[in-house]
């Protein structure tokens, strides 16, 4: 059976090149008679691969020796408590940005905690731009400010990261993580889940300033505490073993392309040819402000309902699966993380365009 061009928002697609070589090893790891699904994770030969994971994650995405990586499960859903429980602690105070659906949850949860003050929302135009933001916008008090850095649901992504002065900024980068360079150090703490660009559900991996370790409430659970789990190295109980191993071949394989400079060329280029379509379709239209457009979420309707839903249709069976958007917003959402080749958005713009000029 022909694979499919997956644009799913996640779980979604992984290199083939990283499937190939996982199925390869699936029943004996590099000779150690054994597969990672079923090793010790307190074995010499997993402690090779969560050290290794850790220390490629280190290198391709450029993250300073005062940070911690932790591997951790929960989801990144489970981050919008540990995140207040872990900061919320001297002023008890935090500011939130709000640009969809995932935000406005982190918000929601840390206000069981804190003061928690909604600095700026985009839900007058239903999250489809990125507010502007000043320095002199966020609490120079607040222990901490957040944001969501690109929104899966809505197709918004930052552009320019917000000057929070000497408040330590806090992003959910779950759908744009290890897709182009960042500057770790403008965050005080990012995280995210793994299953967008990284690898399978399972695996959450938060990156934390030193120094913001230790901070946590005193009736934080220890599976959200951060100092707990970076004392432990991301050991304190069995981690998403499988997961993390393929964390480490999606690494490799953005290190063997020539890094995240490159990986966001590739990015670039795929999103380019969407939208550009879009920009100049009759049909089919994306509700985006132009300089907040996603590289990794593009949205788009067709003009009606029934026209949405008989492209969804038409184009799974074409081989173009998970095109529905998000059940909140309705519509179509092409995902085209990573390892969504070109040729796949290539056929999907040669497709629509068939598709427009028969509707």
């Amino acid at each position: 059976m022909a694979r499919v061009f997956n644009f799913s928002a996640g779980p979604s697609m992984l290199p083939e090149s990283v499937l190939s070589i996982a199925a390869a090893e699936l029943l004996d790891y590099r000779g150690s008679g054994q597969s990672v699904m079923e090793m010790s994770h307190r074995s010499k030969v997993y402690e090779e691969i969560i050290l290794g994971a850790q220390a490629k994650f280190r290198a391709v995405l450029g993250v300073p020796d005062n940070y911690k990586i932790l591997f951790l499960q929960g989801g990144a859903s489970a981050q919008f408590a540990a995140v207040p429980l872990n900061l919320l602690s001297g002023s008890g105070k935090a500011d939130y940005v709000l640009t969809g659906q995932f935000a406005t949850k982190a918000y929601k949860e840390a206000q069981k905690y804190g003061e928690i003050r909604v600095v700026a929302s985009s839900k007058d135009k239903t999250f489809s731009y990125i507010p502007e933001l000043k320095r002199e916008d966020f609490d120079p008090e607040a222990d901490y400010a957040y944001i969501c850095m690109n929104n899966t649901i809505f197709g918004t992504c930052y552009k320019e990261i917000p000057d929070t002065g000497n408040v330590p900024l806090v992003a959910d980068i779950s759908s744009c993580m290890i897709s182009e360079p960042m500057d770790v150090s403008q965050f005080g703490l990012v995280f995210g889940g793994a299953q967008k660009n990284v690898a399978p559900a399972g695996l959450t991996v938060i990156i934390v300033r030193e120094d913001l370790l230790g901070k946590q409430r005193e009736d934080t659970p220890v599976m959200l505490n951060y100092k707990e789990m970076a004392d432990s190295d991301s050991m304190y109980n069995t981690p998403p073993c499988w997961p993390i191993y393929i964390c480490k071949l999606v690494l490799e394989w953005i290190e063997a392309l020539g890094g995240l400079t490159v990986m966001r060329e590739m990015n670039q280029k795929k999103a380019a040819l969407l939208y550009d379509f879009l920009d100049g379709s009759q049909m089919f239209r994306n509700p985006v402000a132009p300089k907040d457009r996603s590289m990794m979420n593009v949205t788009f309707v067709a003009g009606s309902d029934e026209l949405n839903a008989k492209f969804v249709k038409d184009a799974a069976a074409a081989g173009f699966v998970n095109l529905k958007g998000h059940r909140s917003v309705g519509g179509m959402r092409a995902s085209i993380y990573n390892a969504m080749p070109y040729e796949g958005v290539e056929k999907l713009v040669a497709f629509m365009a068939e598709f427009e000029k028969n509707n």
